[in-house]
């Protein structure tokens, strides 16, 4: 792919860069997204009636059950080479915030510094009741695990439908957008909210917004340059490019 060479320099003159990731990135590395179809047992369950609140306290044991299925088929999945090119890319920055929407953990993986997992982080679990975190548990075939501390159920360390977005994790993604010269948008639709508004709040701060993308989004209108293609072919390439 030929860059333009405006987009180099401003590549290379740039110190506080951001990226948001989707599904999209995850999508390369053989991980379908979240509304795919299920396989075996779970083809009876559209996935959204499983990942809420009001599914957990209704029968637990068979939310944890998919999510258990869910981490068991990550396990033989690795970061593409646009996850790889992410981690090179960071070094280039005094700072680079990386964001995502995605819960495999394949960013963590592959060595990115600076995560922010918007939307948590499927191989982690916490207490329904007193929000203790945990990384390893207990699995016991007849019930869902409890919280050592008190007691209570765990669960899946990720956002479901109803759920806002951990605070912590928000106000640090809003603040990387807004500080940020360049913010990069990878891999997602540009349509769920509030990560979609990270470019904006970014493009209302001066940034120049990067979309790379299989298919144009709503945002594409307003990005600065649009590279449209798989970002584990493009990311790879705009690093070489750059910094060659």
């Amino acid at each position: 792919m030929n860059f333009s060479p405006d987009l180099l320099s401003l590549l290379q003159e740039s110190s506080h860069v951001a990226a948001l990731t989707g599904a999209g990135v995850s999508q390369e590395s053989g991980l379908r997204t979240f509304r795919d179809a299920q396989d075996g047992l779970w083809k009876q369950y559209k996935p959204e009636d499983l990942a809420s609140p009001e599914a957990f306290r209704r029968d637990p044991k068979l939310v944890w059950d998919w999510y258990a299925w869910r981490r068991e088929a990550i396990k033989g999945v690795r970061p593409n080479a646009g996850h790889y090119a992410l981690v090179e890319m960071s070094k280039h920055f005094s700072e680079f915030t990386l964001i995502t929407q995605n819960v495999n953990g394949l960013h963590r993986f592959a060595g990115s510094p600076r995560v922010i997992e918007l939307h948590g982080n499927i191989q982690r679990v916490r207490c329904a009741d007193c929000y203790t975190f945990a990384d390893e548990w207990d699995d016991d075939e007849a019930e869902v695990p409890r919280c050592p501390v008190c007691g209570g159920m765990l669960r899946p360390h990720v956002v479901w439908f109803g759920e806002a977005l951990p605070r912590s994790e928000l106000e640090a993604a809003v603040e990387a957008a807004r500080n940020s010269e360049v913010f990069f948008s990878i891999g997602t639709s540009g349509v769920v909210q509030p990560a979609a508004s990270l470019a904006h709040a970014a493009r209302n701060r001066g940034a120049v917004i990067i979309e790379i993308n299989a298919e144009p989004t709503p945002l594409t209108p307003k990005a600065d340059y649009f590279l449209q293609g798989r970002s584990g072919e493009i990311l790879p390439e705009l690093v070489k490019a750059t910094w060659k």
